[in-house]
């Protein structure tokens, strides 16, 4: 089976940096079925955005695969328990000056200030899972997430700045 990805929506938009330079940012968006299968299309694609962009190697080999990849890891497997009624659905920007990526699950999301395990936990080589989060934080600028009150779903935001 490809891609399990229910929905792919390409666009191009321009708009202005702070600096009032003309950018043009690549948007895409995507809804997947609660099936780890429909991670790495939509991961590949993302990653190609990058390297579009101008994003160096070590951001489009690393950073952005793996961030990206536990973000929607988390969404299907502990947000939507693997429920094949329910969807994910990720929005990505691209620019030259950045990444933003919105991945919403139906699950009624989590604490994201309290997660905060480390390498230097007792129990941190036991564990088979609970790294996700701390490589989403060390991969990228900012990760973030809340409750969308309009759709009721759990949104996680990873940002990736450009350097």
């Amino acid at each position: 089976m490809a891609s399990r990805a229910v929905r792919s929506v390409p666009a191009d938009r321009s708009g202005s940096s702070p600096k009032g330079e003309m950018l043009s940012v690549t948007v895409r968006q995507w809804r997947l079925a609660s099936d780890v299968q429909g991670i790495e299309p939509v991961v590949h694609d993302i990653v190609g955005l990058c390297r579009a962009a101008g994003f160096s190697q070590r951001h489009c080999s690393l950073n952005v695969p793996v961030a990206v990849t536990e973000a929607l890891a988390n969404a299907i497997l502990r947000g939507n328990a693997c429920k094949d009624t329910l969807t994910v659905h990720v929005a990505v920007q691209v620019s030259v000056e950045q990444l933003l990526v919105e991945v919403c699950d139906q699950g009624c999301g989590f604490d994201l200030a309290a997660v905060q395990q480390s390498p230097d936990d007792d129990d941190w080589f036991e564990r088979e899972d609970g790294r996700g989060v701390f490589l989403m934080r060390s991969l990228m600028d900012r990760v973030e997430n809340d409750k969308r009150p309009e759709t009721g779903e759990h949104r996680l935001r990873l940002v990736l700045y450009r350097t």
